[in-house]
Order: C-alpha cells, then sequence, then structure tokens
C-alpha cells in the first residue's frame, strides 16, 4: 500500500499543467450525479460543494489508471484515499485551487474510488470542484441501503487515533475518523455514515470552560450545515439516517467540574427534541461514556421522564480500555480502543434495529 500520496512523497499537479493535458484528464464537477457524495454540503453555481464535518466522504466509479481531485481549503486537511476497497494513500489539500492527484498507474479496467475527509473541521472548510479521470466515468457506486449518523466529541472525530504513545502531543496528521468507533460500526453493519462530531464538546459543557454551560455546545452545532459556522442551518429533508448513536458527556464532566442534573438533562432533552424535529421516530441510541458513570445515571432518568421508546440508552464500563496499549496521542484511543469501544456498541443497534450481527472482524 501506498502511505503517502501527498506530503514527502505526493504530486502535486497543478489544473491545465502539459501533464495534465498529456494523459487527457477529463475533468467532472463535484456535483455530477456520477460523484455518490456522503455528509453535509453546501452547492455552489459552478457545481463545486464545500464541507468542513469529519469524515465526509465522496465516491466514484471510472474506467482508467489515473485519476485526481481539485479542490481547495481554508486551512489543511487531509484525506483518505481507497481503491477497490483499500486504502491506497493519504492525501492534503491546503490553499487554492489545486489539481491533487489521488491514484496513478491502477491496473487497466474499472475502479471504484472513496475519498474520505479524516480530520475535522478546525482545520479548515475544503471546497471541492470536481475530479479528472483519464478514462470513462461510470454510474455512481450504489448506496449500501443502511445509514448510522453518530454525535460525538473526540472519540468520533478520531482524535489522535494514529498516536503511538499516550504521552504524545495531537497534531492532525494523527487524527483519522475512519479508525474511529463511528466509522468502524458503520463498516460491520455495511452501512453510510455521517459524523456530527467536534473534539472537546459536550451536551452543555466543552472541555476547558470553567463555567456550568458553554456558549456553543454540540447541541448547538448539530444543526449546522458547517460545523464551524451558524449559518446556514442544515436541510434536514436531504437524507434519513436509520439511526442516531450519541456519545457525549465526557467534556461536560471534565476537569473536576460537574453541571447540575437538571443542567445537564435540560441540554440533552433540548438536543433530542431538536432530533425528533429532524428526524421523526429514528432511533436514537445515547451512549454515556466510561469515564463517568454519573452521565448513565442522567440519561437513564431523562429518557424514564421523556418515555419515548424509540430513545435507547447503554453506557461503556469502567475497564474497558487498558490505558497504555490501546492509547493514541494525548491519552485518547487508537485503532485497537477504538474497535473495544466499537465492539460495545454493536450489539445494541443489532438489537434496536433488528440486524444481524454477522460473523465477521470488527476493524
Amino acid at each position: 500500500m501506498k502511505k503517502y500520496l501527498l506530503a514527502a512523497a505526493c504530486l502535486l499537479l497543478a489544473a491545465g499543467t502539459a501533464e495534465a493535458r498529456k494523459t487527457q484528464m477529463h475533468f467532472t464537477p463535484a456535483t455530477a450525479p456520477e460523484i455518490r457524495f456522503v455528509g453535509r454540503s453546501a452547492t455552489g453555481p459552478e457545481g463545486e460543494r464545500s464541507f468542513d464535518w469529519s469524515g465526509t466522504y465522496f465516491t466514484f466509479r471510472f474506467e482508467g489508471r489515473r485519476c485526481a481531485m481539485r479542490a481547495s481549503d481554508t486551512k489543511r486537511n487531509y484525506y483518505n484515499v481507497f481503491i477497490d476497497g483499500q486504502q491506497y494513500g493519504t492525501v492534503a489539500v491546503a490553499g487554492s485551487d489545486t489539481t491533487i492527484l489521488l491514484a496513478d498507474g491502477l491496473s487497466r479496467g474499472e475502479h471504484t474510488v472513496l475519498v474520505q475527509k479524516r480530520t475535522e473541521a478546525e482545520q479548515g472548510r475544503t471546497t471541492l470542484r470536481g475530479i479528472l479521470t483519464d478514462g470513462a466515468l461510470l454510474p455512481a457506486p450504489a448506496a449500501p441501503g443502511r445509514h448510522i449518523e453518530f454525535i460525538g466529541d473526540s472519540h468520533t472525530c478520531g482524535y489522535g487515533t494514529e498516536g503511538k504513545s499516550p504521552k504524545e502531543p495531537f497534531t492532525p496528521e494523527t487524527e483519522n475518523c475512519n479508525l474511529a468507533w463511528g466509522c468502524i460500526i458503520a463498516r460491520y453493519f455495511d452501512a453510510d455514515y455521517t459524523l456530527i462530531a467536534h473534539s472537546g464538546q459536550g451536551m452543555v459543557r466543552n472541555w476547558g470552560d470553567r463555567p456550568e454551560g458553554s456558549a456553543c455546545t454540540m447541541r448547538e452545532r448539530l444543526t449546522r450545515t458547517f460545523d464551524m459556522e451558524e449559518t446556514p442551518q442544515w436541510d434536514f429533508t436531504a437524507y434519513r439516517p436509520d439511526i442516531v448513536v450519541i456519545k457525549l458527556g465526557s467534556n461536560d464532566y471534565s476537569e473536576d467540574i460537574s453541571p447540575s442534573k437538571e443542567a445537564f438533562k435540560g441540554a440533552y432533552a433540548e438536543a433530542l427534541r431538536k432530533l425528533r424535529k429532524a428526524y421523526g421516530d429514528v432511533p436514537v441510541l445515547c451512549v454515556a461514556p466510561c469515564e463517568n458513570t454519573t452521565v448513565y445515571g442522567h440519561l437513564k432518568e431523562l429518557l424514564e421522564e421523556l418515555q419515548d421508546p424509540n430513545l435507547h440508552c447503554m453506557v461503556l464500563t469502567p475497564g474497558l480500555f487498558n490505558w497504555d496499549s490501546d492509547m493514541g496521542a494525548n491519552f485518547h484511543a487508537n485503532h485497537r480502543g477504538h474497535r473495544k469501544m466499537a465492539s460495545a456498541v454493536i450489539p445494541y443497534i443489532a438489537t434496536i434495529m433488528g440486524w444481524e450481527m454477522p460473523e465477521k472482524v470488527v476493524y
């Protein structure tokens, strides 16, 4: 596998260069029906798409040996590139419009490409102009038929998943949502997914904030098109997930600060009301973090009060992680730790949705 196409071993192709002309790369705008896009975005007048949430991805099929994307970014974001179901490399998008090589030298024939935003919105907003291929673009890959939406914090973003030590500081290069519990669960169930997640966020209080309540938390962000911008609000008719899974509470009760039960329950209830307004009676699974069992008690009490048969609750029990081998950068779970987390949640989703649990590796 080619670990990195960009960074030290990357190839940047300026749009319209002699190399692009020589290989007769054909351009297709980002909003074309041949490109299947999954996630929240805003479209522009020239067929472009802008987006910033973690895990946003697009996929297409073509017959050829080479493909690229033309994109810009307000900062610098990293993307996983998958060819025919296998990771091929990692690319970066930064600055003004650039044509970025995704794959080259592929075997002749049909190929399926998937490009996934592995870093979160704090790293910038990407605008995808379109893709370039050296062969015929084919009809878009079919949707799998299931869709799970995950609402969460740094765990859902994959913060530090590729870090080698819990004492290692976080860098954007070690953030990879594809190795985090949400994407692992989606792979297990062969489902599309959206990640509505932001590191350090809670329901009533964010990490590092001293007051009991923060000015902007995930209950405000979950209705946005862009994580980092209050407007525009998201059009919830664009897709309807089969189930929403929420994992929040770690940051609310961080740094020895404990919001009142009333404040936490009130904020969580507000978020649930927004989801009910957006998605109707879609099942919602509330996952309490293992490091604070107080959250689980509050959630159970809230759900008993709401008496909604499509609201469910579970807790990740203490002792789930080894605090060395299961940790990546800055004491956040690595891939091994996230596999354990996903394995704990999968049976609950299967029971709630009536989905089978196939005998396959959770990876």
